[in-house]
Parts: structure tokens; sequence; C-alpha cells
């Protein structure tokens, strides 16, 4: 038996959890029809392969068809959804991890133009800021129809194979019920008494259990402070942990703290990165200590460390580590086997919870088999025959060919022509705020160094460099450079978004940022002007500015810039510029016409992407046998590149990253993933 506290076993009722380590339940989006097909059940299994206790599926899986999914949730209300959850229980089980999922009923957080078009229920005619929709005052027979949905889907779970369900109240339709800040109802499910407006929740848990049995684990997922003004507040929240408990319904209690109807109130209760690790376990220790009940908790904990203090010191009985499980599906693996120094950190870039509210699957920034387990490897495979592979860059996409490479038992060399590796993230790492980005880095070129990789710093290759490493396969990950050529005259006076990141250009007095890619380069730069005590206006020709930063990442930024009196401008396009005197004019127009504007600065600052580095690459394709060519279909397909355009060529040449064009981390990194699994 090992003494560490993260690998005791836990009994929770009549099941024995085999760690103290759970996936708490989050959305993915990757059902396909509301149900867990193949790549749902891939990514669930991961985890559970990797030694997870608990795994939690679904956040959440709605009850009732005017519960409709604004993030492709499962629709736990059709009994088509019965087998897909049975093969995915049984396939966890086979691992030897427990499964359980999150039933909801969103309420007002959903929107009417979702699913079948159905009203938007609350207990009030408020509406929710994050979605938007004016829902309808639920009515006496909304309530019994919904307490009856979450009956029926319990029990479709226990018949699918489930050890139990969680119910997701915060924010959504139960929380709804139980904060005096949204339930405007009268009656008994309403007015000011606790008693009426816990009474829908309880009434949920007492049909479910009626339905389900004893032998089979119910708990809550809710909040013990809602962190606004009028809401739940901390004496309240404590007096409903102990009335949850009291109830004799609910098994375990998964304590939050904050308010979610809001971009800032959801960061602030899922954080990110810049923001403090593990803000809300005292309070989880709190309400521990305050019911003596089983307890879980999950919200920026994303090292094995805090984890294990979290355990060890009794703040909780099972700690969630869900963020940093799509980082690393094998963390638990990894510490049984005393590898911990191996485990791919989380850094908090919320690349995945930012996708799925925009519509999108959730995909970790920097790790591209998450959520696609079903052609990507989490552990790398041996090649059969080891091969030269020499690579120019050591940004992301370098640094993930080389291991990958690496891993597969090749010999690799990487020529870098900076003094360190990094590339973009090495800016990006430049705001105390986003230096955990440097992680992606850092646990790379340990994870190279352990497997050989040979690094050539100071090194700027070309063609001969090259050919003298007598290569079969040569990578270009040179990844690109500012792309700042994007007025009509005077180009000459405009300075990029690195430059002003980088430190090599001191901001100006009044400065405009013409921010034409709308990602983290440009809001960076604002900062860093705005801080310098400068005059800074932001402006983009899109009707929104920063799409590419999406919404929990904008909140850092937008109470930092608003804080320091930003200027935000959009639908406008900086056209061209002019040098009077020791001013800038600038001009600006409007893709929508009729717009002739001047702004007079003494800075413009330009962020519009980059142009690819790729002089190497066109100097090395004539003696390549592909000519630099990859098949597209072998490569969607997972299969080797095998092209030949060039039988006397003497290696294959590719490029990956932004040495092909602008795009993000991630993409870099899947890039390089996917190509370099089969070399």
């Amino acid at each position: 038996m090992s003494s560490d506290p993260l690998l005791q076993p836990y009994k929770l009722k009549h099941l024995t959890l085999r760690n103290r380590i759970i996936v708490t339940s989050h959305e993915p989006a990757y059902p396909e029809d509301g149900m867990p097909k193949e790549r749902y059940r891939a990514y669930t299994v991961e985890r559970a392969k990797g030694g997870v206790a608990l795994t939690m599926t679904a956040g959440s899986a709605a009850v009732s068809k005017d519960s409709p999914p604004v993030f492709n949730n499962l629709l736990a209300y059709k009994d088509e959804i019965v087998p897909y959850i049975r093969a995915m229980t049984d396939a966890v089980h086979e691992e030897g991890a427990a499964i359980m999922i999150q039933l909801t009923h969103l309420g007002r957080r959903t929107r009417w133009d979702k699913g079948d078009w159905l009203p938007v229920l609350a207990p009030s005619h408020q509406r929710e800021a994050a979605h938007r929709a004016f829902p309808k005052k639920l009515e006496d027979w909304d309530i019994a129809r919904i307490i009856a949905d979450f009956a029926d889907a319990a029990e479709r779970m226990k018949a699918g194979g489930m050890d139990g369900v969680e119910l997701e109240a915060y924010g959504h339709l139960i929380d709804q019920f139980t904060s005096p800040v949204t339930n405007e109802l009268d009656g008994p499910y309403g007015g000011s008494s606790l008693d009426t407006r816990l009474r829908f929740c309880l009434d949920v848990f007492r049909a479910m259990r009626a339905r389900v049995g004893d032998d089979f684990i119910l708990g809550v997922r809710y909040t013990a402070d809602e962190c606004l003004p009028g809401g739940t507040g901390q004496a309240e929240g404590i007096e409903i942990s102990r009335r949850l408990r009291d109830s004799g319904l609910i098994d375990y209690l998964n304590v939050i703290r904050g308010h979610i109807d809001t971009d800032p109130g959801l960061t602030d209760v899922i954080p990110i990165q810049g923001m403090a690790n593990s803000p809300h376990l005292d309070f989880a220790g709190e309400i521990r200590a305050a019911t003596n009940f089983p307890t879980f908790h999950a919200a920026k904990i994303p090292d094995v460390a805090t984890a294990r203090h979290a355990i060890a010191s009794g703040k909780v009985d099972m700690v969630g580590m869900t963020r940093a499980h799509m980082t690393d599906p094998h963390i638990v693996r990894k510490i049984i086997e005393k590898r911990e120094e191996d485990i791919r950190p989380c850094v908090g870039a919320n690349y995945c919870l930012d996708r799925i509210y925009q519509g999108g699957m959730a995909f970790c920034i920097h790790n591209a088999a998450t959520g696609r387990e079903e052609t990507m490897p989490h552990t790398i495979p041996k090649a059969e025959t080891p091969r030269r592979i020499v690579i120019v860059g050591a940004g992301p996409a370098g640094l993930e060919a080389a291991r990958v490479s690496a891993e597969r038992g090749h010999s690799v060399v990487v020529h870098e022509a900076a003094n360190n590796p990094g590339g973009q993230i090495r800016l990006t790492a430049r705001s105390e705020r986003r230096r955990e980005m440097m992680s992606i880095i850092d646990w790379r070129m340990g994870q190279c160094e352990k497997h050989g990789v040979a690094f050539h710093f100071n090194s700027w290759a070309d063609a001969e460099t090259i050919a003298a490493e007598r290569p079969d396969v040569v990578i270009i990950a040179t990844g690109g450079l500012p792309h700042t050529e994007v007025l009509t005259s005077s180009n000459d006076l405009v300075v990029s978004s690195w430059d002003i990141i980088s430190g090599d250009v001191k901001p100006g007095a009044n400065v405009l940022v013409f921010d034409d890619a709308g990602d983290h380069a440009g809001l960076q730069a604002a900062e860093i002007i705005a801080k310098s005590g400068a005059k800074v206006e932001i402006m983009t020709p899109d009707r929104a500015f920063a799409p590419e930063v999406m919404a929990m990442n904008l909140v850092p930024y937008m109470r930092s810039l608003q804080a320091l009196d930003a200027t935000f401008t959009v639908t406008y396009r900086l056209q061209s510029a002019e040098r009077r005197g020791n001013a800038i004019v600038a001009r600006v127009g409007s893709d929508y016409g009729g717009v002739a504007r001047e702004r007079i600065v003494d800075q413009i600052v330009v962020n519009h992407g980059t142009i690819p580095l790729d002089d190497l690459y066109f100097d090395l394709r004539p003696a390549s046998r592909n000519l630099g060519e990859i098949s597209y279909d072998a490569l969607i397909a997972g299969q080797p590149q095998t092209l030949t355009r060039n039988p006397e060529g003497a290696y294959q040449l590719f490029r990956i990253g932004d040495a092909v064009a602008a795009r993000n981390t991630h993409a870099a990194i899947y890039d390089a993933l996917r190509l370099a699994k089969d070399l």
C-alpha cells in the first residue's frame, strides 16, 4: 500500500473508489446527435486507463426538451441514449474506474432558438446575461413535468450502467430556484423562505431516489456562496449544505463558489492562467468541516502537490483535476510509477472551455490527442526503423516534432536561430499573467532531453547545414515574422505588436493599436502600452474585438484595460498613415463604406498575424524526395507520408506550424503530432 494520500481508496456508500482523484463533470462537446458515440467514449475511457478513480461525464446532460443544449450537450431525455451509455460505462469499468454522469435542466441558461424552439424557463422573467434569452416564468405543470423528467433521466442512466448521477445546480434551474436573486415565484416553490426555495431541489432528489433505489450514488454540484449581491451568501450556503446532508437523499456534496451568469463570474468560478490556483479550496474545506459529509471540489487544481495537500489536510474527500486530465489523462498512472516529472502540465490557457462556449469541441492547447483518441496517441509507439530527423525551429511545433520523433526512437537534431527555445510562446510569456505558457516549452524540452534530442542554438541553418546532417527527414518549423504591410501608404510608420511585447520598441504617449488578427498579441501589446501610462485606442475592422481570444480569456484583459481607460473601437479599418511634424496622422475608413476619419497619434501598432519564414524550406525543396508535398489524405487518415515526386531526392521535407501559415499554438502542435507519429 502506498502512503501517498492521493492513492488511498475511498468508500462512498457502497462504492469503493481506488484513489482520491476524480475528473469532475464537464461537456467536451463531442456528442453526435446528442449521443456519446465513439469519440466521446474514447475520450472518457482514456482517463480511466490513466488511473483516475472516478470520471464524471457531461456538463451537463439535458433532462428535458425545453433545456436545449447550447454547447452540444448529451440528451438524457432520449431513450436511445441508454445503449451508448452502456457501451461507455462498460469500457470504463473494465479499466477499473467508476463513472457517473451529471444531469441538469438549464433553465434560463440556454436559448429559445435551439433544439425544438421551446420557451426558456426560469422562476422569474429575468434573463441571464450570458445567454440573453428572456424566460417564461414557470407554471406548476412545468415544475411537475421537469421533476418527472429528472427521475426518468436518472433511471435511464442507471439502466446504462452508471454508478451514479450528479445534479448540476449552480447557475442552472435548481440554483435559479434556490437563489433569492432569480426566484420570483409565489407559493410552495417561491418566496423569501429557504424552505420553499430549496424545495424544488429536494423534490427532484426524492423523485430520483424513488426511481433508482438506494444502491445508486446521488450527488449535487452547487454553489454555497454566489458572491453576488442579494444572492445566496456563505452563511445561507452552509445552511443549504447541512439541509442537503440531512435530507438523507444525497451521498456527497460537490462544492463551488461564485456565479456563472456573466463571463467574469464564470471565469472567477473556473479560473484561468494568471489567476490564483485553487482559490476556493479553503472554502470547500469549510463546508466539509461544517457538514462532516463527503465533499468533492474542483477549481483550478492543476498540479499534484496542491491535490495532495487538499486530501492530506482533510479539506475534501475527493479532489477534481479536470482540466489537468484534459492535458494529461495519465496523471494517476505517472504518480503510481513515480514519474510525476513526466506529467504534462495544464497551463490554464482555457482553450478547452473557451472553444466550447463558442460552439466548438474542447481541445487542449498543447495536447492534440485529447478529443482525438481514435486517431492520435497519448503514448507514442516506437518506430520499426530508426531514422535521422533534422528539425529547424524550437518553437512549439518544432519541439513537439522533436519530442514525438525521439519517443519513436529516431535520432533527432534541432537547429534554432535564437539562443533559447520557445518561439512566439517566449513572447507570450513576457506577460506576467501568461507566464504559465512557458510550461508548454519547458515540458517539451525536458522530454526531448530525456530522449536524447541534440539541440544547436544560435544556429541559423542553411541548406548546407542541413545537408551536412545527412537527414532522412527534414521538418521546417521556423514560424513566421510579423506582417505589418497592411496600409495603402507609409507602412514604415508602424511597429508590430511583437515590437511592443518584446520591449524592442517603447510605447508612445498616444497610441493607436490596429488589431486585424484578433488574437492575444494585440491585447497584450495594448495592455503593455496602457500600463506605461499612455493613452491607447484599440481598433478593429471586425464587429467584435479580439474574437480569437474568446470569452473567458478576454475577462482579465478587460478588467485591466478598462481600469486603465483604454478605448475600444469596432468596425473601423486603418487605411493609411502620414507623418505630420512629430505626430502621425492615421486615416481611418470602414468596410461598411462612407466613412473617413483621422486620428492624430504618436505611434501606430499593427497586429496582423505573421508571414511564414520559409526561405529555407524553398531552398531545400529541390533536393527532397517529396518536393515538400504532404498528402492531406494520409495526414487526415493518420497514415505515413509516402509520396515520392523526386526519386533522386536525399530526404523527405515537411513544414509545419506558422512556417506554413499564421494559426495558433494548438494548430502548430497538432501539425507536429500527426506528422511525426508516423515517421
